[in-house]
């Protein structure tokens, strides 16, 4: 559905986007992470036919979008990271001006308008003027409009941003809805929690270049770094730390404020740990329980964000 190639934008000698290449199937749901600055809007602005690229393609349901411009618009919907919305008009009347804009005939825009309404679970705002609208209402409008044509694929910058938990879940929803309906999704955001609620898979950008792509578990698995195992045995703990001390992936041994527990850093494969708990066993250590500690999403997001701090303070 989606295919990038080597995707590059220049400002000078800046470089916001530097060779992103990217494939994604029809029916994805596909989340951008990354700091502010990375280059996630500047794609989801390309991808939108809002900003030529310097450099490399963009197709998208078959189309060159800088060859078919006005094709693409009537393929994609583009939510961006600010509401873009007319106070004074009410939730339908809102719909209704960009319905018209699309060409949709009256009669056919009445009937849009009401299932995009329940969709979207504004069907009792209905008569309701937009500015009275909260802030979680005015997104599954903004989401609302951006479907007013029906398009296979849908952008969407920032779509939970500043949205309380309910809003969240409510947004989330909704795009699982539109997911069973075969389109094509992606979302971007800087908190990586958030995208792991609603992805099948992320990418992480950071200074314009993609470093990491595939799901939420092998995003962690690819940025997380050392393993840490933590180990709960019967009896008495302290004579397993020898045992541990032995091996050569093992570090930082550490006991833990339950009885019988201790965790260390591991820097084997998975045969290794096999061959770890294999010798622990045979040399008379009673393990309750052996497992690998999965990686804190708001740690990994530290972590893939530190780049781009640490060239912020460089440049201040």
């Amino acid at each position: 559905m989606i295919q990038i190639t080597d995707l590059t934008k220049k400002y000078g000698n800046f470089t916001a986007l530097d060779h992103l290449t990217l494939t994604l199937p029809e029916g994805t749901v596909f989340g951008f992470v990354g700091a502010n600055g990375a280059g996630k809007s500047t794609t989801f602005l390309i991808l939108s036919t809002l900003l030529q690229p310097t450099s490399g393609t963009v197709v998208i349901d078959g189309i060159d979008i800088t060859k078919q411009p006005e094709e693409i618009r009537r393929r994609i919907g583009y939510m961006p990271d600010f509401f873009g919305i007319y106070d004074q008009l009410k939730a339908h009347e809102y719909l209704d001006f960009y319905g018209a804009s699309y060409g949709i005939p009256p009669a056919e825009r009445e009937r849009l308008i009401t299932d995009l309404l329940e969709l979207v679970n504004l069907s009792d705002k209905r008569d309701t003027y937009v500015d009275s609208l909260s802030r979680g209402m005015k997104q599954r409008l903004c989401l609302a409009r951006s479907l007013i044509h029906d398009p296979k694929v849908l952008i969407l910058d920032e779509p939970a941003s500043g949205l309380d938990p309910r809003a969240r879940v409510e947004m989330r929803d909704i795009l699982r809805s539109l997911k069973s309906m075969g389109k094509t999704i992606l979302i971007s955001s800087h908190i990586l929690p958030e995208l792991a609620e609603m992805c099948d898979e992320i990418g992480v950008i950071d200074s314009g270049r993609l470093i990491a792509h595939g799901s939420v578990p092998e995003i962690q698995a690819q940025l997380a770094g050392d393993k840490t195992i933590t180990v709960r045995v019967a009896g008495d703990r302290s004579a397993a730390v020898p045992v541990f001390e032995e091996s050569p992936f093992v570090s930082n041994i550490s006991l833990g404020a339950e009885t019988g527990q201790l965790s260390f850093t591991f820097k084997g494969e998975d045969a290794d740990q096999f061959q770890l708990l294999r010798s622990a066993v045979l040399a008379g250590i009673r393990i309750v329980s052996f497992s690998e500690d999965s990686a804190d999403l708001e740690d990994v997001f530290m972590q893939i964000t530190k780049g781009a701090d640490h060239r912020e303070s460089q440049a201040d």
